[in-house]
């Protein structure tokens, strides 16, 4: 199959990941490209060149002194962006996007949805968080929206259900042969994007009430807010271990005794569950969004959403789950070959139309 995938451009998709959706198109460019397929990646610039990777150019455009100073002048970040998705989806339009079998869409831009109609072939866009304005914007340029869509989970699939009633669910997949088990250890662990929205405050306060010692790591997405309420809780119990690529975070994962997760929106799927429970760690978070999809009682707990006391009284318990259980849950439930499959198959399902 011949596979345009259309990334991100927030970020390089290269390591260390700036978070879960980076190192998930970085995977499945990976994974589809060793199982023969060509496939050519179009992301931000700075991404890892191994991808076979065509960057989206971003263009400042130039705009008059009367357009900046129009009160409807957005910011540049989203000028950049949202002409670099432009100039892609003409391309893609053109001559240019008979070069593929499919296009697949795992942006969160609205472009490669409104502009899908205007492409020679099927165009896929997996739904990675939930409703936002601007995509359901551009569902509804058309009258009947040709872009077939899947969700990375029943829960993602079920909050787009009024606008996309018929998502099918392709779960992301983790490789389980990097992100292999660990020999556990004696404290917590936590990881991923240190931003309100994740968290980590409410980690921490749970491990102090549980009385277990924690370790922290992420790239810091929100300079004010680790200064202002994470930095001040670390000491010698809770650590800060930094910004880590995936081996150092396997390495990390696999000498915890237990991982916390807790979002405090309802996550779309939540990788650092799978990622856990591949390195044989049990996980104990906040039931909301996916989490609940992914654990069972043998390998991980859940309480109340921002309940940080329940949180904390079901630390210990889920510190002595067996992480072979763990781990053969990621086996079973999170494998990159399941993702692939369900990719291929329904990439040659559409190619056939």
């Amino acid at each position: 199959m011949r596979i345009a995938l259309v990334a991100s451009a927030r970020f390089p998709i290269k390591e260390p990941f700036a978070g879960g959706l980076e190192a998930h198109t970085w995977t499945l460019a990976r994974t589809l490209t060793q199982r023969g397929h060509q496939v050519e990646l179009f992301a931000g610039p700075g991404t890892d060149p191994t991808l076979d990777v065509r960057e989206l150019p971003v263009r400042r455009a130039r705009l008059s002194e009367s357009a900046r100073s129009d009160v409807s002048m957005p910011d540049g970040q989203w000028m950049d962006e949202h002409h670099a998705y432009l100039r892609l989806m003409l391309d893609l339009a053109g001559s240019d996007g008979r070069r593929f079998d499919v296009v697949h869409n795992n942006s969160l831009h609205y472009l490669p949805i409104a502009m899908a109609a205007a492409l020679p072939r099927p165009v896929i866009t997996t739904l990675h968080t939930p409703p936002t304005p601007w995509l359901e914007s551009a569902i509804q340029t058309s009258e009947r929206c040709p872009v077939v869509f899947t969700a990375v989970s029943a829960h993602t699939a079920r909050v787009w259900r009024p606008l996309v009633p018929a998502a099918r669910v392709v779960r992301n997949g983790i490789d389980t042969a990097l992100w292999s088990r660990g020999p556990g250890g004696p404290g917590l662990a936590w990881f991923g994007r240190v931003v309100p929205e994740k968290g980590p405050h409410l980690a921490i306060e749970a491990a102090r009430l549980a009385g277990v010692p924690l370790r922290l790591a992420g790239p810091v997405g929100d300079t004010e807010y680790f200064r202002e309420r994470v930095a001040p809780l670390l000491d010698d119990t809770i650590t800060y271990a930094g910004h880590l690529d995936r081996r150092g975070l396997v390495d990390f994962v696999g000498h915890a005794a237990a991982v916390l997760v807790t979002p405090c929106w309802d996550e779309p799927y939540g990788l650092v569950v799978a990622e856990s429970l591949a390195c044989g760690t049990p996980v104990c978070g906040f039931d909301r969004g996916a989490l609940g999809e992914i654990l069972t009682p043998e390998c991980g707990r859940l309480a109340p959403a921002d309940d940080v006391a329940a949180l904390a009284e079901l630390i210990p318990e889920t510190m002595r789950l067996d992480r072979l259980a763990a781990r053969d849950r990621a086996e079973r439930f999170c494998s990159l070959d399941a993702m692939a499959d369900r990719y291929v198959s329904l990439y040659e399902e559409l190619a056939a139309r």
